[in-house]
């Protein structure tokens, strides 16, 4: 997902990838994780087991410019969340990858990071509700066209992504669910719908203090 400016502190510390990268398959996970919850750790633990991944990567947003700045946590507490969030969990990390690399967008942040990690095998992981708007991210094609990309249903947005714009421009480069395993593997574009049991956490209903963590 979009991620805003890189905040001052983080401009003159060196973009590093959270662990040796060379040869694995790493799954990435954008978002603002505001605050970081059971979902998040629901989905990458279903992705990581359904594409056969060995890692997922969380990139917590400085900002999304495609969301109001208001009921914006700070980043560092937003990471600091997420790490904690995940302190049992070994193959899946928190990190500040794209504040650290200075990026805006997406496209930007994965070039960058293919950059970083030339030997590596990513998959762009994203939740249905954002297939369904990714076309009104800046330069989603290059999404696409960059790294395999796999969607992960959400409660009453599948349908919608699925019918949707990005969906329609690649439904010729759709693997079936079956041949998921093989997605890291794929010549982008590739991408694959995965069915997965829906969880019920909402960052925004933890927020408004109607859910928990």
């Amino acid at each position: 997902m979009p991620a805003g400016p890189a905040p001052p502190e983080s401009q003159s510390r060196p973009a590093r990838p959270p662990s040796a990268c060379a040869g694995l398959r790493v799954g990435l996970l954008g978002g603002s994780f505001n605050p970081a919850h059971a979902g998040h750790v629901h989905v990458s633990l279903a992705a990581r087991r359904r594409l056969r991944l060995d890692q997922v990567w969380w990139l917590v947003s400085p900002q999304n410019p495609l969301k109001a700045e208001s009921g914006m946590a700070p980043f560092a507490e937003r990471l600091a969340g997420a790490e904690e969030k995940l302190r049992n969990q070994n193959a899946i990390l928190a990190t500040g990858l794209e504040a650290d690399l200075g990026t805006r967008y997406t496209a930007d942040t994965l070039a960058a990071i293919k950059k970083l990690c030339p030997r590596t095998k990513f998959v762009w992981l994203m939740g249905a509700d954002n297939m369904a708007q990714v076309p009104h991210w800046d330069r989603w094609t290059e999404i696409f066209e960059s790294v395999p990309v796999a969607i992960l249903n959400r409660p009453s947005y599948s349908l919608r992504a699925l019918a949707g714009t990005a969906a329609r421009r690649y439904r010729r480069h759709r693997l079936p669910e079956r041949d998921a395993p093989r997605l890291a593997d794929s010549i982008p574009p590739a991408w694959v719908f995965l069915r997965i049991r829906l969880h019920p956490a909402s960052s925004t209903a933890i927020r408004s203090g109607n859910a928990a963590p």
